[in-house]
């Protein structure tokens, strides 16, 4: 009778073979609040399919997470607050006094303060995340909704619709230290990876103006045309940029198109037709897909970014507004 020897598997490194052999990867998430349903959808990246429709507060507009992504910040508007959803368990964990109508935000590189444009009383809400109160309430323009915080932390802008103007705060001292003058109704604001340039929008002027952040001054506009597309109808809203800063997308709004932009070139290579009132958009996290929301058709578009094509559309709630990619 022959002596069998029992099977063993010798080393960490095999072990840990195959043990991730067994673990199925996670697939990136993309996260839409939907306006009129008063719900966020969850879209699986790989799948392309809404696996989950989470209740939240009134009207979400604007939505980011923390920088773990353990946290997803909602603008609730109409509830009049930000709320935080754990993500693990996509339940609304607390509610943060936020100033009334919150309708964008951007949270600092510090993980800690959060700046919301409250668009009915014409102030900035500076709120303390962990310790869950405001510290300081900043007054700027007429309807204000776009905020972006620079990459080193410095500047906050924030866009008022009515007066036309991007407000500077100095983030150390909460005080309103500059503006900028752009397009009729600026809606959005993104800053450039290096922090060198701040892109704005401007709805129902038709243009987005690149602005040197060194002096805050226009450095550059653009303007767009769509054959077929009558111009009153091209509103940009949302933007985002590639971390190499070789592509900006522009969301044109009632246009239905995305714009894409070469920064080196600084010229408009291609429109890509999306589905109705295109708001805002957002990139996965190694830029080879760009989402767009759309509103009035009730989906969100995904885009190639290598070929620079439409994928695919993926219906959502009602009014999908803002989107946030999981990774």
């Amino acid at each position: 009778m022959k002596n069998h020897r029992p099977f063993r598997i010798v080393g960490a490194s095999v072990l840990l073979i195959l043990t991730s052999l067994a673990m199925p990867s996670i697939a990136e998430q993309v996260y839409v609040s939907n306006e009129k349903d008063n719900t966020l959808s969850v879209i699986d990246l790989d799948s392309l399919k809404v696996i989950a429709t989470i209740e939240v507060g009134l009207r979400p507009r604007g939505i980011t997470f923390n920088k773990d992504f353990s946290q997803l910040y909602i603008c609730a508007s109409d509830s009049d607050s930000v709320q935080v959803m754990d993500v693990k368990s996509q339940k609304i964990i607390a509610n943060l006094p936020s100033g009334e109508d919150p309708e964008q935000f951007a949270l600092h590189p510090n993980n800690k303060d959060l700046y919301i444009a409250n668009e009915d009383n014409a102030v900035v809400t500076v709120v303390d995340t962990e310790k869950r109160e405001v510290i300081s309430q900043i007054d700027v323009g007429l309807e204000p909704e776009g905020m972006a915080v620079s990459p080193d932390g410095k500047w906050v802008v924030n866009t008022s619709e009515t007066s036309n103007m991007l407000h500077w705060i100095d983030s150390s001292s909460h005080e309103l230290v500059d503006n900028t003058l752009v397009g009729q109704r600026p809606r959005h604001v993104e800053f450039s990876d290096d922090g060198k340039t701040l892109w704005a929008s401007s709805e129902i002027g038709g243009t987005v103006s690149v602005i040197d952040v060194a002096t805050r001054t226009i450095s550059h506009e653009y303007s767009f045309q769509i054959p077929g597309v009558y111009k009153d109808k091209i509103q940009p809203v949302g933007i985002t940029l590639t971390h190499d800063n070789r592509f900006a997308f522009v969301a044109l709004g009632p246009a239905n198109h995305v714009a894409v932009i070469d920064i080196a070139q600084q010229k408009v290579i291609k429109y890509l037709l999306v589905g109705r009132r295109v708001w805002h958009l957002a990139l996965n996290s190694d830029e080879t897909r760009l989402i767009s929301s759309n509103g009035i058709s009730g989906d969100v578009s995904v885009i190639d970014i290598k070929s620079l094509t439409v994928l695919k559309s993926i219906k959502v709630g009602r009014f999908p507004w803002g989107v946030a990619v999981k990774p």
